[in-house]
């Protein structure tokens, strides 16, 4: 039978990025392991039922299918979270979105937080897990993203996280919240990007909005004071090159002590205003 040691020397991702540690995860998944124990134990031998999946798990990997959706699963702040194809993959620059939120609203008090597209429900769920006292709706038009999202909060037993099917504000009538949040589609109908890497997989209605990339960040501008609270937040994910412009939005839209927060790789990735 192939080792451990043997079976990740064999794989061979010639188009990853990162094709080691997509090889360890996916053998690490098939054998329900983590992957600090194929570092332990390289000489361990591997069942052949084993080795059958790890290879079909290689394949789907070698035409570019990303790894959270042939392994059903992709961690995120301190969850890990269930992902489909129809929901975008949470990434670490969104993380950022999740602090700067919670820099807003310091301290544990109960406040009314809502979460737009939100998808897996990767950033509703973060915060839900960081602040106990507030209730936080996440709302999306994907009818399978809302049942997934809800899946997500019931299996990590977050119950002060509820999901709704809504196209952005549209079933919100009515209601206020002391934030908003959202990573909203932001890449330009043109992106190249849109045609390679793992972003091929992932659904475009997560990730385009119209020439410049910016029609769905200007409707939630131009729509969230009617749903944001006296002196509430709205804090956006946009991209690495559109803070001046979504600044300008905020500005536009009414909004006070407007700023940018810079990511790891110090782009400015996320824009904040207030209302009045």
């Amino acid at each position: 039978m192939a080792t451990i040691d043997s079976l990740l020397r064999a794989a061979q991702l010639p188009d990853s990025p990162s094709a080691k540690l997509d090889a360890e995860w996916l053998l690490a998944a098939v054998l329900g392991r983590s992957p600090s124990y194929l570092r332990t134990w390289p000489e361990r031998e591997v069942l052949p039922e084993d080795e059958a999946r790890f290879v079909a798990h290689l394949e789907r990997r070698r035409l570019g299918e990303p790894v959270a959706y042939i392994l059903g699963r992709q961690g995120f702040w301190s969850l890990e979270l269930e992902v489909a194809p129809h929901t975008l993959i949470p990434r670490p620059d969104t993380e950022l979105l999740v602090e700067t939120a919670m820099k807003v609203l310091p301290g544990g008090g109960a406040a009314s937080v809502l979460d737009l597209g939100t998808g897996t429900g990767a950033i509703a769920l973060a915060l839900a897990s960081e602040r106990p006292a507030w209730q936080i709706t996440g709302v999306d038009r994907v009818t399978e993203a809302v049942a997934l999202a809800a899946r997500n909060a019931q299996r990590l037993g977050l119950g002060n996280a509820a999901f709704h099917g809504s196209h952005w504000f549209s079933s919100l009538r009515g209601q206020r919240f002391e934030l908003i949040v959202s990573n909203p589609p932001y890449i330009p109908a043109s992106d190249p990007h849109l045609s390679q890497g793992d972003v091929r997989f992932e659904p475009s209605s997560a990730l385009v909005s119209g020439v410049d990339g910016l029609d769905d960040i200007r409707l939630i501008i131009a729509q969230a004071p009617d749903y944001l609270s006296s002196s509430g937040w709205l804090v956006l994910e946009h991209g690495y090159d559109q803070a001046s412009a979504v600044r300008s939005l905020l500005s536009a839209g009414g909004f006070v002590d407007v700023a940018s927060c810079r990511d790891f790789g110090g782009h400015e990735r996320v824009s904040l205003g207030r209302l009045p």
